[in-house]
């Protein structure tokens, strides 16, 4: 089922196609400038992630720029043992991770363009996430926030001491706090999560409930 959402006069959010791989893949590389580049996806996984799950990959477009995406799949997955990867989830850059019938949504990456930041493109990629949650019946989604911020105060502190700030709100992360504003819950920190300098390799483990109304979502 194709999604289309017209985000402004300019702006229109939707399914990911196959013309909008090559410029996904220089997205990866201009939004995560120090991820390894094995742990980064390039054209002819975009290409694979739309055979496997069109559904769950998202494209935000200015005419025929692509300025902001996301790449999803479904997992059962086991909070008890929530320890993993951004390599087992990705399994090489090609999402064949992805089951069927899993009953979490669960976000491999999101990413707006540095010229394109404001203007809410991050919030309506979440939205139209949750809104593939309710049309799906699944349990809400899951991913695995990074801590950009940490790899500036890495030599001050602790990665639990900068989560636990994190967590009472004395320390404002770029990318985590607002994924906490949006309604992700922190469910605790992923040590080795990936292979990036910029968050030291950790990441944070988030969910966010289909119960939970997401601003924008309809």
């Amino acid at each position: 089922m194709l999604y289309y959402r017209k985000l402004s006069d300019t702006l229109a959010l939707m399914t990911a196609q196959p013309e909008h791989a090559e410029q996904l893949a220089q997205l990866q590389t201009i939004c995560f400038p120090t991820l390894a580049d094995e742990e980064r996806f390039k054209t002819v996984h975009y290409l694979k992630h739309m055979e496997i799950f069109g559904d769950g990959q998202l494209a935000v477009v200015d005419g025929d720029r692509v300025v902001g995406a996301t790449a999803t799949v479904r997992l059962d997955f086991d909070f008890d043992h929530g320890h993993h990867t951004f390599a087992e989830i990705i399994d090489g850059g090609w999402l064949t991770s992805h089951q069927p019938q899993g009953e979490w949504l669960y976000g491999a990456d999101i990413s707006t363009h540095p010229d394109y930041r404001g203007r809410g493109i991050a919030g309506a990629l979440y939205a139209a996430r949750q809104e593939l949650v309710w049309r799906l019946g699944l349990k809400g989604q899951v991913t695995a926030g990074m801590i950009p911020g940490y790899g500036n105060v890495k030599h001050q502190m602790s990665a639990d001491e900068y989560y636990q700030g994190l967590l009472s709100g004395s320390i404002n992360d770029p990318t985590l706090s607002m994924q906490m504003k949006t309604g992700f819950e922190p469910r605790g920190l992923l040590a080795n999560y990936l292979n990036d300098p910029v968050c030291d390799n950790y990441g944070v483990l988030l969910v966010l409930p289909a119960e939970k109304d997401v601003k924008y979502a309809s």
